[in-house]
Parts: C-alpha cells; sequence; structure tokens
C-alpha cells in the first residue's frame, strides 16, 4: 500500500480504505503490553471477587465487582481483539447471563416462597471442617447474581463490538 498523499475521490483514494483480510489484530504486536495486560488481567479478577465478598459490609457489591471484571475482559478485548476474549472466557457470555438472572431472581423469590418478604435477606449459618463456622446472609447469592449479570451483559457487548459484519463475510 502506497503512503504518498492521494486525491480525494480518485482510485487510489478508495485503495487506501480497503480493509486487509488478514485475521491478526489490526494493532502491531507488543510483548511489553501482552504481559501487562495478562497480569493487569488476573490482579483485576481477584479485586473483582475481594469486591464481591466484601460488599455487603463494605463498599462494594455484586455490580461494582462485576464492573470491575468486565474491566478485566475489556482490557483483554483491546489488546488482542474478540479471539483473546473467547479465550480469556470460556463460558459463553449468554450462560453467564442467563445463571446470573436465575440466581439473583431465585433468591428473592425462594425468601418469599418461604413466608418472607420479597429481597429479604436471612443469616445463614454453617460450620465448615477445617475453618469452623461461616456465617453471610442471602444477599451474598443476590449479589453473586448481579456480577453474573454484568460480566455477562459487558461480555456480550464487547463480542457484538468484534463481530464480523456482512462486508467481512
Amino acid at each position: 500500500m502506497s503512503h504518498e498523499p492521494t486525491e480525494p475521490g480518485t482510485e487510489a483514494d478508495h485503495d487506501d480504505l480497503v480493509i486487509s483480510d488478514d485475521p491478526r489484530p489490526m494493532r502491531p504486536s507488543s510483548p511489553i503490553l501482552d504481559v501487562v495486560i495478562r497480569a493487569e488481567f488476573q490482579v483485576l479478577l481477584v479485586v473483582s471477587l475481594y469486591l464481591l465478598f466484601a460488599g455487603h459490609n463494605q463498599p462494594g457489591g455484586g455490580f461494582i465487582g462485576g464492573l470491575v471484571a468486565a474491566a478485566a475482559f475489556t482490557t483483554r478485548y483491546v489488546a488482542g481483539g474478540a479471539a483473546e476474549l473467547r479465550r480469556s472466557l470460556r463460558v459463553p457470555s449468554s450462560v453467564l447471563l442467563g445463571v446470573g438472572l436465575l440466581v439473583a431472581v431465585g433468591t428473592a423469590l425462594v425468601l418469599l416462597a418461604d413466608g418472607g418478604a420479597f429481597l429479604e435477606h436471612r443469616l445463614l449459618k454453617a460450620t465448615l471442617p477445617v475453618i469452623g463456622e461461616v456465617k453471610t446472609t442471602t444477599a451474598l447469592f443476590f449479589d453473586i447474581g448481579v456480577f453474573l449479570v454484568v460480566v455477562g451483559v459487558i461480555v456480550s457487548i464487547l463480542e457484538a463490538l468484534g463481530a464480523p459484519t456482512e462486508d467481512d463475510r
């Protein structure tokens, strides 16, 4: 492809607009950027899980944790495109979205069927072999559902942005 300036509207001007059939990402590969994004991806996922579990008593929760996890997947998408996004998330985004909705709505409906109010929270206690007594509330399950919905929606949007158009086929 020539890099000399062309007259607008000429045939050479249209040749500059042709999209390559090369499936590789449009940016030049940078090993430093790839390593940084892979390391950042893991850290962001851990932070998102911390926000999810700490969110009931501190700032955070399912929505904020889901946004941080979605930011992690967005960095992978920006670095390597849709193919990199698919490699980093092995579960289809529609499954995440469906399971998240099921968990969030199911948590609300189970308590309603048990005689409580819609979205009422209850304290749950369990004794685990090594850890001992663990306490949580039913709000954690609702937050897990919201977390999965947020990640599913954002990844679905990224997949739609990276999907080939009819002109690409």
